[in-house]
């Protein structure tokens, strides 16, 4: 199964998770730079009340396609695990059932997402006078739920078989596509807000396709699968206990996500704009923790699937001080710029909303290292095949973001929204960190 694929059960565990995840990492800061313009864009160029429109149905979106994207992604795991045990045919066959899981998972979620929008935007309590914006923004995503898991699946097949370069330089792709098309339909088109989301669907399109195109016509993934297309119910058992149960963290990270959007709501636009311009920024730095750890699920499952569990304790050592060094940077040019950043977005006269957008970044930039080495420690776990554990970890940063929410209405006013992620990230983290030094322990004693 060799073209340019990189094999993560061999070689310094430190330089093979850098070279797997510098690409992840590469295509997820352009994808959130994308974002970031997308956000700059309705911001200045339509109004600040769209950008409140976008942000206040942003942990809706993160429910819904999070959810989606972490079950794809979960879905990896088995094929990660197949291919450190150079097992081509096993392989396959995970691929192939994991395509009839996905074609079912689209259109349940696509009917079921679009009957309850209004539902939905009523319980985060979305402001009267953005409703109508929000609702129209979100229903475009939500029917594109497809396209969705045709690149978050395609993805996930091409970084288990140790390619993270190509995802990336489609999304590349795409994301410089996404701009041109954000400026012709909200400049020359006037869409408003539908025209961001539907540039956005329209890039998602083109980098699911080429990423399809390449597994099909440029690899020998599926090189005599014919007699592994069946669904096997094995299989199938496999791919939905390391999928769903991601899939379902995410959903309950976002449940946690929608608590403390609907207490932002109820504070008022001022504070839905503040907080939408701060998290796009710190998205915009979190994101390479991110990939790092989307590098040590693959790192993890590959070294899992080959038995070299000596390397699971190196690389998790590795991951750890990769985000620590990470955090520290990012903190650093986040307090030093941060204001230059929120301009960008609100303008030079950002007023109140500019004022919570610091308080904001302040807080949260302080404790990035919580973040990323929570994800080292989550990922290690998925990779190992622990996904329902994830669940749990979920359970934990729903508690996190639930109280900030509750402090935030009752007591501290934004401060409390300040310090919800990071309380979230925090018990996250002590749950991970406590399984996975169980089950390292665990596989080391078997060798």
């Amino acid at each position: 199964m060799a073209t340019k694929r990189l094999d993560l059960t061999t070689g310094n565990p430190m330089k093979q998770i850098l070279l797997f995840s510098l690409p992840l990492v590469v295509g997820s800061l352009f994808q959130q730079l994308y974002s970031f313009v997308d956000t700059i864009m309705v911001g200045r160029l339509i109004s600040n009340d769209a950008l409140a429109a976008v942000g206040s149905v942003s942990s809706l979106n993160f429910l819904v396609l999070g959810f989606v994207a972490g079950t794809c992604s979960g879905f990896s795991i088995p094929l990660a695990k197949a291919m450190g045990a150079k097992n081509k045919e096993e392989f396959q066959r995970f691929l192939w059932n994991g395509c009839w899981i996905c074609l079912i998972l689209a259109s349940v979620m696509a009917l079921l997402t679009n009957s309850l929008i209004h539902v939905l935007l009523k319980l985060i309590n979305t402001p009267a006078d953005i409703y109508d914006d929000a609702a129209r923004y979100i229903r475009i995503l939500f029917s594109a739920i497809p396209v969705t898991v045709l690149y978050n699946y395609t993805s996930g097949i091409l970084r288990a078989s140790g390619d993270s370069q190509r995802p990336t330089n489609h999304l590349l792709i795409s994301s410089c596509v996404n701009i041109v098309l954000d400026y012709i339909c909200i400049v020359y088109l006037s869409m408003g807000v539908a025209g961001a989301a539907l540039a956005t669907v329209s890039s998602q399109i083109l980098s699911g396709l080429l990423n399809l195109r390449w597994i099909i016509f440029k690899t020998d993934l599926l090189e005599g699968s014919k007699g592994t297309r069946k669904p096997s119910s094995y299989h199938l058992k496999q791919l939905c206990k390391t999928g769903f149960p991601l899939g379902f963290d995410s959903c309950i990270v976002g449940l946690g996500s929608v608590a403390m959007q609907s207490a932002i709501n109820t504070l008022g636009t001022a504070a839905v704009t503040g907080q939408v311009a701060g998290e796009k920024v710190r998205q915009m730095f979190t994101i390479p923790m991110s990939s790092i750890g989307t590098g040590m699920a693959t790192y993890t499952g590959q070294n899992d699937g080959a038995k070299r569990y000596d390397r699971l304790k190196a690389g998790l050592k590795s991951a750890i001080i990769l985000q620590l060094c990470y955090s520290l940077l990012a903190c650093l040019v986040i307090n030093l710029g941060k204001g230059s950043f929120i301009s960008l977005i609100l303008g030079p006269d950002s007023g109140q909303p500019g004022i919570y957008a610091t308080q904001y970044l302040t807080v949260m930039s302080c404790l990035f290292w919580v973040n990323g080495t929570m994800f080292a420690f989550r990922n290690t776990l998925t990779g190992m095949g622990y996904s329902t554990h994830a669940v749990f970890s979920g359970i934990c940063e729903l508690i996190g973001r639930s109280f900030g929410g509750f402090l935030a209405v009752n007591w501290f006013g934004f401060w409390g929204i300040c310090v919800a992620t990071p309380l979230a990230w925090t018990l996250a983290l002590v749950y991970c960190a406590i399984l996975v030094r169980h089950y390292l322990k665990q596989r080391l004693q078997t060798t």
